[in-house]
């Protein structure tokens, strides 16, 4: 019985690493590096690739999709938290344009939901 166990253990081991080496997204982004180390649970995730083409989750939308997608999604929290992942060449503005919609729906919605930036630690 004991060598069950050990198979069992040993594959629950082997599961549990190989879970962490997943991407988590499909969209190919070089995120932009930073020290800071900011964990917050994830509500949704917005990102911008470097051909400039925003995605809500893996759906790829332009702003005013970008707007009702996150209104759907974000439907029922007060203070959720949109996780924007952009390549590292994608020009401030369009991180700015994405900002816009959020405090839009923040005033709208008398709701205070928040961006927060994703990065990739210094090497």
């Amino acid at each position: 019985m004991a060598s069950m166990s050990d198979l069992v253990f040993l594959l629950l081991i082997f599961f549990m690493l190989t879970s962490t080496l997943v991407a988590p997204s499909a969209i190919n982004l070089l995120l932009p590096s930073s020290d800071s180390r900011t964990m917050v649970p994830q509500t949704v995730n917005v990102h911008i690739s470097a051909d400039r083409q925003v995605y809500l989750e893996d759906i790829p939308v332009d702003m005013d999709a970008l707007q009702s997608g996150l209104i759907d999604r974000l439907e029922g929290h007060t203070a959720g938290t949109v996780v924007l992942r952009t390549d590292h060449t994608v020009p401030v503005q369009y991180i700015v344009n994405v900002i816009d919609v959020v405090e839009n729906i923040n005033s709208r919605y008398q709701v205070k939901h928040r961006v927060i930036l994703a990065t990739q630690p210094r090497r």
